[in-house]
């Protein structure tokens, strides 16, 4: 078969029309970050799974977040297993190391391994989920002939790396997300469940400390945002703890690198009913399994725990949740009227996010844990 044109295949339909299908091999998708944009690609990636079932998928991502594919003691290739269920390898990259020191030697050496790595996997098609000149760049440099990207790209520069260009459809990132690799497979795809890593020692861990924390039905707290614009106050998210302890809830805060004062300000303002809670990505994926609510803003941890099936109570600022709200799980947003989209990285609070009280987000939580109970 030549790399420069996937095989097709024909069967016959029940009127006797011929049905034409791809037959693909090696495919890449490439979706460096963030958290939570990884995990909006994961319903595509999981149609095109069981689209080419036999094909060898390969993801391209930072190592910071590959734990979304594979746990830290799988190793990054071979056969699908709990631990790695949805692709069979996973290709690392750390950008970010790379443009702190872009003229060393070092650097240069990192950046021709990881371009040799993809290569000896004789992709055939790549598709490009992110849509960013250094995520389309890497996706040439994988050697895979054909390349998906969008037509209209988050970096417009990016299209130049392009061999097909798709219009996506849909108003969810996921839909879009969706429709991008629907061009691939030449017709419409179902999204399935999606699966995503399972590690008995952290689900374990995870049970452990649960039960010393006395905290076998909780809610889970996440003060934290992507930019300032995002962040809800922890002041509220405290007083929001103090009310929900009295329906016999444990409130536990999530936080990550950096954010351990915003966690301690949650728990301070709580009077002592929300503690802090944190762990490794896949410790966080054990954790987010066991919630009975997921309470925060336009984040990764938001989107996994829509992604796990959690009930969500969203507190939307200038972000859209049209198009970034919790996908597949029921949720209720909460973003005011007085919120314009933007997703400009400001620093100061959104005035409108400002404008949701700690009562409307109270009774937002208790109606899904009362439909939750029903």
């Amino acid at each position: 078969m030549s790399r420069s044109s996937p095989a097709q295949t024909s069967s016959r339909n029940a009127e006797g029309s011929a049905i034409v299908e791809q037959k693909i091999d090696r495919l890449l998708i490439v979706r460096l970050s963030s958290m939570g944009d990884v995990i909006h690609g994961l319903p595509a990636v999981a149609a095109l799974r069981e689209a080419f079932p036999q094909a060898m998928l390969g993801w391209l991502i930072e190592e910071r977040w590959a734990e979304l594919l594979c746990t830290l003691s799988m190793p990054r290739s071979g056969p699908r297993s709990a631990q790695r269920p949805l692709v069979d390898r996973v290709h690392t990259v750390n950008t970010r190391q790379w443009r702190s020191a872009p003229f060393s030697v070092s650097t240069w050496e990192r950046i021709a391994a990881s371009l040799s790595d993809l290569r000896a996997a004789r992709y055939e098609i790549a598709v490009d989920l992110q849509g960013a000149v250094r995520s389309s760049l890497l996706t040439r440099g994988s050697g895979a002939p054909v390349i998906y990207g969008a037509a209209q790209p988050r970096e417009n520069l990016a299209t130049m790396f392009y061999t097909r260009q798709v219009i996506a459809r849909g108003e969810h990132i996921v839909e879009q997300n969706l429709s991008l690799v629907e061009a691939v497979a030449e017709r419409r795809l179902k999204i399935p469940e999606v699966r995503l890593p399972h590690d008995d020692a952290a689900e374990q861990e995870c049970d452990r400390r649960l039960k010393a924390q006395g905290a076998l039905e909780f809610a889970l707290l996440n003060p934290g945002a992507g930019w300032g614009a995002k962040q809800w106050t922890a002041e509220r998210y405290g007083e929001v703890a103090k009310q929900l302890a009295e329906n016999g809830l444990k409130l536990l805060v999530n936080f990550g690198p950096g954010e351990e004062d915003l966690a301690r300000a949650v728990e301070t303002a709580s009077g002592g009913a929300a503690e802090p809670f944190t762990g490794s990505l896949t410790q966080l994926i054990a954790l987010t399994r066991r919630a009975r609510l997921f309470i925060g803003g336009d984040t990764g941890p938001m989107h996994l725990a829509a992604a796990l099936g959690i009930p969500v109570v969203g507190i939307y600022g200038p972000t859209d949740p049209a198009r970034n709200g919790p996908f597949g799980t029921r949720s209720i947003v909460l973003r005011s009227p007085a919120s314009a989209t933007n997703y400009s990285h400001v620093l100061r609070p959104d005035d409108g996010l400002l404008e949701i009280s700690s009562g409307q987000v109270v009774a937002a939580a208790r109606q899904l844990l009362r439909e939750s109970h029903g």
